[in-house]
C-alpha cells in the first residue's frame, strides 16, 4: 500500500480535478462567450490543481512526522518532536513550490529533491514544471500577470494545465517512494508498504 496521502491524491484529488475537466467539456458553442468561459475554467483548474497538490505534500509530510514520532522512545519526546517538525511549516501557509517543499521535507534529514531526482532523471524537469504551475497559481489568485516567468502571457491553456497535472501525478508517486526509503533507512521500519505501487508506477 502507498501512504494515506498518496491514496487520497489518487482518489479524492483525482475526482475533484476530473470534475473540472468535465466542466470544460460541457461548455458548448464556438463563440467569444465560450472562449471566456473556458479561460475561467482553465484558471480554476490550475488553482485547484495547486491546492490539491499542496494538500498531498502537506499530508505526506505529516504522515512522515507521525511515523518518526511512533519510533520515539517516549511519548513526551514524541510530542516535542512533532511540535518542532510542524512549527512554521511552509506548506501550511505557502504554495507547494519546490523551495517550500524542499525546506519542509529537509526537516526530516533528507536532501529531498536530490532523492527525488535519483529515482527518475525526468523529475528535474517536473520540478521546473511545478515551479511554473505555482507562478501561474499566484498570477491567477492575485490577478497579476506581470511576473517575468509568464513572458507576457495572461491566458492559460488547457494543455498547460494537463501537463502540470501529469507532472504532479508523477512527482506524487516519487515523493512517496523517496520519503518511504528515507524513513525506512532512518528508523529501520517501513512507514507503509511500497510494493503494491511499483507495478502501477512502471505502467505510467
Amino acid at each position: 500500500m502507498p501512504s494515506r496521502a498518496l491514496q487520497v491524491w489518487h482518489a479524492d484529488s483525482r475526482r475533484a480535478l476530473d470534475e473540472i475537466e468535465s466542466a470544460h467539456r460541457a461548455v458548448g458553442g464556438a463563440g467569444r462567450g465560450r472562449r471566456t468561459a473556458t479561460q475561467q475554467i482553465n484558471q480554476a483548474y490550475a488553482v485547484l490543481l495547486a491546492s490539491q497538490f499542496q494538500r498531498f505534500c502537506r499530508d505526506l509530510h505529516t504522515e512522515c512526522v507521525e511515523h518518526l514520532i511512533g519510533c520515539a522512545v517516549a511519548a513526551t519526546f514524541g510530542f516535542i518532536m512533532r511540535s518542532r517538525f510542524l512549527e512554521g511549516r511552509k506548506l501550511d501557509s505557502g504554495n507547494p513550490n519546490p523551495g517550500n517543499i524542499g525546506s519542509d521535507y529537509g526537516r526530516l534529514g533528507m536532501p529531498f529533491w536530490d532523492a527525488v531526482a535519483a529515482l527518475d532523471a525526468r523529475n528535474k524537469e517536473r520540478q521546473r514544471t511545478l515551479s511554473e504551475l505555482n507562478v501561474w497559481r499566484n498570477a491567477i489568485a492575485h490577478q497579476d500577470f506581470t511576473h517575468r516567468d509568464l513572458y507576457g502571457q495572461d491566458r492559460v491553456r488547457l494543455a498547460q494545465v494537463r501537463a502540470w497535472r501529469a507532472a504532479c501525478n508523477r512527482l506524487a508517486v516519487d515523493f512517496d517512494r523517496a520519503v518511504h526509503a528515507h524513513l525506512t533507512d532512518l528508523t529501520g521500519t517501513s512507514p507503509w508498504q511500497e510494493e503494491e505501487w511499483e507495478g502501477r508506477r512502471q505502467s505510467r
